[in-house]
C-alpha cells in the first residue's frame, strides 16, 4: 500500500494535474528534484551514513518510493544499532541510533496526513533518538514545553563546557556557569532531530547550548494536533522563550534564535515579539508575502504538505489562508540584530521580498546574498568557494551572544567566492 492514500492527493488540483509528471521528474532528476533533502539530512549524520542515504537515492524512482525506501534504510540502521548495543559498543550504537532516527523522520516527509504509518514512523524516530541520547557525547534532555492545553516537543542540547567557563567569552557579564542558548527552528520539510549534528556541531563547539524544537505544524508537534496558523508561532515563541529563561543552565540574557527555510518566516515572527533576544539568524529564506512562489510555482509537494500542516483539506480555503502568511508589519518590530543568508536565484522565495523585509528592519542587520545560488544556498560556485553559510551563521550568533556590536551591512558573495561588502543603504541605492 502507498504511504499516502489517493483521497489525500485529490485535495489539490495541481497535484492531480502534475502527478504523472512528478514521477517522471523523480525518475529523471532523482529524489532531490525540489531541494537537497538528502544533503541537509545526511549532513548532521556525517560520512557514516553516506551509504544509507545514497541507497535511498538510488532506489527511489517514483514519489511513492521515497517513504518506503527511507523506512527500509531506517530499519536496517536501527537493527545495526541494536547489534552494536548488544555487543557492548556504545559509541557505534549511538551513531547508528542517530542515523536511524533521521531516516525515520525522512520517511515521514512524503506523507501529508495523519495516518497509522506516519504515526509509527514518528514514534520510531523519537524512540531511536531517545536511545541515541543515552550514548551521545554531550548531554541531551527530552523537553515538553507547555503550550495551551498541549506541549511543544524539543531536545535540549548542552555543550561540554566546564563549570564556570560559560560566561568567559562575554567579559564575565553572565552568571557563573550559565550558558548562552540558541532556539533552533527547522523548515517545513525538516524536523528537530536534524538541528544538532552527531559530531562537531557548530554551535555546541562554540560553547552554545541548543534548544531544537518542533513548533506548530512541524512533525511531532503536528502529531500532537498542533497545526500552524498565520501567527501562532509568536505564541509558541513566547512559551519557548519563557521556558528557556527559567532553566538554571541558561543565561536568560544571552538567548538568540536561528531559522532555516520556512523557519526563517517563523523565526522572524518570534524575533518580533521579544526585545531581549540578542540576535536572529535565518537562511534559505521564505519571506514572500502570501507564499505564491513556493505554493503555486514550485513543486506541488510544498503546498500539499503545508495544507496538512495547517489543517486544511479544501484547497480554496487554504488559498485564502495563505494570503495571510506575511511579514508585513513584522520587520518594524524586530529590535535585535538580524542576519539573513539568501540565494540570489532562490526558486522558492523571490530575493526582492527579502530586500523588502530588510528595508523595514531598523535594528542592525546583515544580508548575505550568494550570487546565482538557489533556495538552499547551493547550485553556485559562490556557495562552494565563499564563506560556508553554516559556519558564518554560527560565528555571527556567537558574536551576538558575546555582545559584540555590529553595523548594518550588505554582503554579496560573487561567483569567485569573494565577499563584496557595502553598507545596506548604499547597495540598495546602487540597484
Amino acid at each position: 500500500m502507498p504511504a499516502m492514500e489517493a483521497a489525500i492527493e485529490r485535495r489539490m488540483k495541481r497535484w492531480q494535474d502534475q502527478r504523472w509528471l512528478l514521477d517522471v521528474v523523480v525518475q529523471t532528476v532523482g529524489i532531490e528534484w525540489d531541494q537537497r533533502r538528502i544533503g541537509y539530512t545526511l549532513g548532521p549524520c556525517g560520512p557514516e551514513a553516506t551509504a544509507d542515504f545514497n541507497g535511498v537515492r538510488a532506489r527511489t524512482k517514483r514519489f511513492n518510493d521515497a517513504s518506503r525506501e527511507f523506512r527500509r534504510a531506517a530499519v536496517r540502521r536501527e537493527n545495526k544499532a541494536r547489534q552494536h548495543e548488544a555487543e557492548g559498543h556504545p559509541v557505534a550504537a549511538g551513531e547508528s541510533y542517530f542515523i536511524a532516527a533521521l531516516l525515520y523522520g525522512s520517511a515521514q516527509w512524503p506523507i501529508f496526513a495523519h495516518t497509522p504509518e506516519n504515526e509509527r514512523l514518528g514514534d520510531k524516530k523519537v524512540e531511536c533518538y531517545t536511545r541515541y541520547t543515552q550514548f551521545a557525547n554531550h548531554e541531551i534532555r527530552r523537553v515538553d514545553i507547555p503550550f495551551g492545553d498541549n506541549a511543544i516537543p524539543a531536545w535540549f542540547h548542552l555543550p561540554n563546557v566546564p563549570y564556570g567557563q560559560a560566561n568567559n567569552s562575554n567579559g564575565g557579564n553572565g552568571r557563573r556557569g550559565q550558558l548562552p542558548c540558541v532556539m533552533s527552528i527547522p523548515g517545513m520539510d525538516s524536523f528537530k532531530e536534524t538541528g544538532v549534528a552527531l559530531y562537531g556541531d557548530r554551535l555546541l563547539e562554540r560553547g552554545i547550548a541548543v534548544l531544537a524544537i518542533d513548533g506548530p505544524g512541524q512533525k511531532e508537534a503536528l502529531q500532537r494536533g498542533i497545526h500552524v496558523t498565520a501567527t501562532n508561532w509568536m505564541d509558541a515563541g513566547r512559551a519557548v522563550l519563557d521556558w528557556m529563561r527559567a532553566q538554571p543552565e541558561i543565561d536568560p540574557d544571552r538567548i538568540a534564535l536561528r531559522g532555516n527555510s520556512m523557519g526563517s518566516f517563523w523565526g522572524t515572527q518570534v524575533a518580533s515579539i521579544d526585545d531581549r533576544i540578542m540576535g536572529c539568524a535565518v537562511q534559505a529564506v521564505c519571506h514572500e508575502p502570501g507564499m505564491n512562489t513556493i505554493f503555486n510555482l514550485a513543486s506541488p509537494t510544498f503546498k500539499l504538505r503545508f495544507m496538512y500542516m495547517a489543517g486544511y483539506e479544501d484547497e480554496d480555503e487554504f488559498d485564502r489562508f495563505a494570503e495571510t502568511l506575511t511579514l508585513e508589519g513584522v520587520g518594524e518590530t524586530v529590535t535585535c540584530p538580524y542576519l539573513a543568508l539568501a540565494g540570489e536565484d532562490d526558486h522558492l522565495s523571490p530575493i526582492e521580498c527579502t530586500y523588502d523585509l530588510m528595508d523595514t528592519i531598523s535594528a542592525p542587520k546583515q544580508l548575505v546574498v550568494y550570487e546565482g545560488a538557489d533556495h538552499g544556498l547551493g547550485g553556485s560556485s559562490s556557495a562552494d568557494l565563499g564563506p560556508n553559510p553554516q559556519t558564518y551563521m554560527a560565528d555571527w550568533l556567537k558574536d551576538r551572544l558575546d555582545g559584540k556590536p555590529m553595523e548594518s551591512q550588505h554582503i554579496l558573495i560573487d561567483m569567485a567566492g569573494q565577499a563584496q561588502q557595502s553598507s545596506f543603504a548604499d547597495y540598495v541605492r546602487a540597484v
